[in-house]
């Protein structure tokens, strides 16, 4: 008797979660467009209404991603942009028109002007029950610093991020966009939870983050630190404050090794098989992190002393070898190139006006969906007319809001 074997299905890929999901924002510089793209990146579409003159000027930031702003890049993959003047009452009223039958709205225009147009939060509620509409801010609708202009930077001091970066003689900002992105990824979530919420109760309701709420929440270890033992955590460079050795040490070939101990029996590892000074291990200057810390300088010396007789790649090779944990201290070029990512597989090409640009996979993975939806980099207004024909505007009105500058 002939015997047949059943064929096997491959189980077909979930589909992005946000599939289906339209969201409709009224965004620039960073805030919110990185919030959304994580959405369009998740499967929802994503409509960029921006100005008609020029548009978000993020995109005039600079020309470093073969001509278009690197932020912009960044920022607003797989997105459709409205060229589109809300000051007008017949743009307005496109703005209307696709909220209609949106699930999402997300604005971070400066404090009161949404309020100004009717799309605050709070009326667009109001109107569309089942939106889920963000406000995006810098310090919040409320309170003295309300309507305070919120660049990244100003942010970053106001937090107290700033007091503790750098080195003890000089305070700096971190070099990305710190609360930017940390309100960013807080009005995400808060889409994501509202989201949920309506699936249960049928009604969607209101979003707020404010960046420095985002960022104050970020500087919980030495906001704790400060209010509850009394003392600001020190500013120490790479070093750590209570920990020794920690720090970046140089190489022979002129890069840079990043090590930490953290505690003693690492410390005797350390001095016998990547310092080859045994006698360190129980020396009473050396052996505890106590002793190691308030004699800091010479601890460093040492170290300093035995990676700078090494290549980077052998004092990586040793420091693994003895459990240590380390790194190297990376320029954003060797990020680019960084073997981990290569090995992943986590560079993809996305469109743009300029032509294919690479990008990195977004961090969320789910494994057995449909791959992350990183669509194209827009010019500005590249979808205004689709998306006013699927309002079922004629070629002759669209004409005419074109000739009136309210569309671009």
């Amino acid at each position: 008797m002939a015997s047949h074997t059943q064929g096997v299905h491959a189980r077909p890929a979930d589909p992005l979660p946000l599939e289906g999901v339209t969201v409709v924002a009224v965004e620039q510089a960073v805030s919110a467009p990185f919030a959304t793209r994580q959405l369009a990146d998740l499967g929802a579409r994503v409509v960029k209404v921006e100005r008609p003159d020029g548009g978000d000027f993020a995109r005039g930031y600079d020309t470093a991603a073969r001509g278009l702003a690197s932020h912009f890049v960044w920022a607003n993959r797989g997105k459709e942009s409205l060229a589109l003047d809300l000051k007008d009452p017949r743009g307005l009223e496109v703005l209307h028109g696709l909220l209609a039958g949106a699930d999402v709205f997300v604005q971070n225009l400066a404090q009161g002007a949404a309020a100004r147009l009717g799309l605050d939060s709070a009326a667009l509620c109001a109107r569309y029950p089942r939106l889920v509409a963000v406000d995006v801010s810098g310090y919040g609708p409320q309170g003295p610093y309300a309507h305070k202009r919120a660049y990244d930077m100003l942010v970053q001091c106001e937090a107290g991020l700033v007091s503790v970066t750098g080195t003890p003689e000089r305070p700096v900002k971190a070099g990305i966009p710190a609360a930017d992105i940390a309100a960013a990824m807080y009005a995400f979530s808060g889409v994501l939870a509202a989201l949920l919420r309506r699936g249960v109760t049928g009604r969607g309701g209101r979003v707020e983050v404010s960046m420095l709420d985002a960022l104050a929440e970020w500087m919980g270890h030495p906001l704790h630190h400060t209010m509850h033992g009394g003392e600001q955590p020190s500013r120490t460079g790479l070093a750590h404050a209570v920990i020794a050795p920690y720090d970046a040490y140089a190489t022979a070939d002129g890069d840079r090794v990043l090590l930490s101990v953290q505690n003693d029996r690492e410390w005797r590892r350390l001095a016998g098989q990547v310092l080859e000074r045994p006698e360190l291990a129980d020396d009473p200057a050396y052996a505890t992190n106590a002793a190691r810390t308030r004699g800091r300088e010479k601890t460093d010396a040492v170290v300093a002393e035995a990676l700078g007789r090494l290549d980077a790649a052998e004092a990586v090779r040793r420091l693994e070898g003895a459990g240590i944990a380390c790194a190297r201290l990376n320029s954003v070029a060797q990020l680019a190139h960084h073997p981990q990512l290569a090995a992943r597989d986590r560079w993809r090409e996305v469109g743009s006006p300029a032509g294919p640009l690479r990008a990195l996979l977004p961090p969320i993975g789910l494994p057995g969906g449909a791959a992350p939806r990183m669509g194209a980099v827009p010019a500005l207004g590249e979808h205004t007319d689709a998306l006013l024909r699927a309002l079922g505007m004629s070629g002759a009105q669209i004409a005419t809001l074109r000739r009136d500058g309210v569309i671009a």
